[in-house]
């Protein structure tokens, strides 16, 4: 009894020792977040006159659009 049980202690430590080596790719997961915030931070530099154009138009049109 003793074999089997000193055998699923070994099993159970080396699934356990895995485990705690596969600790993903945060480092690569919070680059991809910065530069992805960085990418919207960019292109909201370059389209926010266009967008504030465009919402204030929207916002000021009087009148029959059909004339």
């Amino acid at each position: 009894m003793s074999a089997r049980i000193a055998m699923l202690w070994t099993r159970l430590r080396s699934r356990v020792g895995d485990a705690g080596q596969d600790r993903g790719d945060v480092p690569g997961w919070v680059l991809v977040t910065l530069m992805t915030a960085g990418i919207v931070m960019a292109l909201w530099v370059v389209a926010e006159p266009e967008l504030r154009s465009l919402l204030h138009h929207a916002l000021h049109i009087t009148g029959d659009p059909n004339r």
